[in-house]
């Protein structure tokens, strides 16, 4: 499996997003892309899934140091003794020591940031996660995060998929040496129709989704595409026997728009 390097950690560049995936169903789902030589799988607090993602952990018999295994903590956790709290009942869930990836699911304004990265650093040097990061941060909180962490962050996982411009933010990871991981990497599915990709798809014999994830890999960037199908796990994994070319990569570069957003909120910070 391809991994992106940032700050220590080696994180698998295709992974399975468990959104909106619960009971069992995500079990099975979580337990089979462990058998087809998934090696990164992503929950969160909020999605309410994280007693199943540790079963399908445990049912797949694979060995949890080959796992890289990514939790979120949710927006009203971040005072930092609620954070250090919260981090441990995700891991009484999951049924597990420490996680592989402890996040902070999206920017709280509301608690000054310094409190709560250094919670998030704590909760790293108690053993509680191996490496720690952000998700929806834009460049600004970026700066700032890095900034004030006493422990380095290893990503910033944000929405990114050919129709979203995402090029400050992952010019700004390059610049302080994160990851970026990218969710709803193939646009929710909308993708499944577009022209360019479509054709692309064509000439390497792949599906757009392929392509999709292809293009985001050959920016060194990671990917959690989440699906429900069986079917979907192998077609999502099966995306390094090809090469886009830089023609083929600028094409769909190009599709891309600061208005692309899928997942945006009311709560959300002011995107770039």
């Amino acid at each position: 499996m391809n991994v992106i390097e940032a700050n220590g950690a080696k994180i698998p560049s295709i992974g399975l997003g468990t959104w909106e995936l619960r009971g069992r169903p995500c079990a099975r789902i979580v337990e089979q892309a462990l058998k087809f030589g998934y090696r990164h799988i992503d929950t969160a607090q909020v999605y309410e899934n994280e007693r199943e993602v540790g079963e399908g952990v445990r049912a797949s018999g694979v060995r949890r140091d080959e796992i890289f295994l990514t939790t979120k903590i949710w927006t009203n956790h971040f005072a930092p003794h609620d954070l250090e709290r919260s981090t441990k009942e995700s891991l009484v869930r999951l049924r597990l020591p420490e996680v592989d990836l402890l996040l902070l699911h999206w920017p709280n304004p509301h608690v000054p940031l310094p409190e709560t990265l250094g919670a998030l650093a704590h909760a790293k040097r108690l053993g509680l996660t191996r490496h720690i990061g952000v998700s929806n941060f834009t460049v600004a909180l970026m700066d700032q995060a890095v900034a004030a962490c006493p422990e380095p962050l290893v990503c910033n996982q944000v929405e990114y998929h050919p129709y979203l411009d995402q090029t400050k933010v992952l010019e700004a990871c390059i610049r302080h040496g994160l990851g970026l991981v990218a969710y709803s990497p193939v646009a929710k599915g909308r993708i499944k129709t577009d022209p360019t990709l479509v054709r692309l798809g064509r000439m390497h014999r792949k599906s757009p989704a392929q392509i999709c994830l292809r293009w985001l890999v050959q920016q060194n960037v990671a990917a959690i595409p989440r699906t429900s199908r069986i079917e979907r796990l192998s077609e999502n994994i099966e995306i390094f026997d090809f090469e886009l070319s830089d023609e083929e990569m600028s094409d769909i570069s190009a599709m891309g728009s600061a208005n692309g957003r899928l997942t945006d909120f009311a709560f959300a910070p002011k995107w770039d």
